[in-house]
């Protein structure tokens, strides 16, 4: 991945403090879908590590990954499917595979779903997402893989900020590690 793509992750990026009676800072990474050379680079830089495992479709979960996903997919030329969470009011209609994350970083267990007749047992999965920390949704995205007999190839993400344990075991590759990103 070229090092002027990290650069420019770097300096679009910002911490937000949301106001009283929240305990962390929220991360703002609106800078990177406002400027497009970034906009551009993104697919093509996220599916380079898997391009040679030829995925069969792009898996990615709302909401951040509705715009990344149809971004890797289109640079590997597969398909996107979306994977749904019931908070996010864009459930479809139709038979879907439901698996809920172990706890995340906050404590959440997060319920994720994806319609059924777009993932199958002649799938080669690439998932993708803006950032892992716990790696907790990525494992439910793994579990519907499995139960709808797809193969996982990996986890393409933005900003890696997970042990690399977690890394290793969900075969995460990113374009910048979140210590890289401003203060």
């Amino acid at each position: 991945m070229p090092s002027e793509l990290t650069e420019r992750l770097a300096a679009l990026f910002r911490w937000i403090d949301p106001g009283p009676g929240t305990s962390h800072l929220v991360s703002d990474i609106s800078g990177w879908w406002r400027d497009p050379t970034v906009l551009a680079e993104l697919g093509p830089a996220l599916v380079a590590p898997y391009r040679a495992a030829r995925p069969t479709v792009v898996l990615a979960p709302a909401v951040t990954g509705l715009l990344l996903g149809p971004l890797a997919a289109t640079a590997l030329g597969v398909g996107f499917v979306a994977a749904h969470k019931p908070g996010d009011g864009r459930l479809p209609a139709g038979p879907l595979t439901w698996a809920q994350s172990p706890p995340d970083y906050r404590g959440r267990r997060v319920d994720l779903a994806v319609r059924d007749r777009h993932l199958g047992p002649d799938d080669r999965v690439l998932v993708v997402d803006d950032w892992v920390r716990t790696g907790a949704q990525l494992r439910a995205l793994y579990d519907i893989c499995a139960a709808r007999g797809a193969e996982v190839l990996g986890t393409a993400v933005v900003a890696v900020d997970c042990p690399p344990d977690v890394a290793a075991d969900l075969r995460i590759t990113g374009l910048i590690a979140a210590a890289d990103l401003p203060a």
